[in-house]
């Protein structure tokens, strides 16, 4: 079975990466995050939904931006919250 992946990760030609290590929105609100990732969309960095706020797959769903990228130093991969769909780069 050949290997394909959706739509939304393929459109993605050049990464966004974080401009600094932190959640933007948890920063706002004084929270915490267990990792960040960083929208292929807009470029804001935000806390995974293993953090308590979930700030990253509550901008996808509500921006309608649907690829991260994990900001985690030494990973490589992009996840599509609309298709479910992880890749490694």
């Amino acid at each position: 079975m050949e290997d394909k992946v959706c739509e939304h990760l393929a459109a993605i030609k050049k990464l966004k990466h974080p401009k600094e290590y932190v959640c933007e929105e948890c920063i706002k609100h004084g929270g915490q995050w267990v990792h960040l990732r960083t929208c292929q969309t807009c470029g804001v960095t935000l806390c995974c939904d293993s953090s308590p706020a979930k700030h990253a797959s509550k901008h996808a769903h509500e921006a309608g931006h649907p690829v991260v990228i994990s900001a985690e130093p030494g990973e490589r991969w992009l996840w599509c919250y609309v298709d479910e769909e992880f890749a490694e780069y």
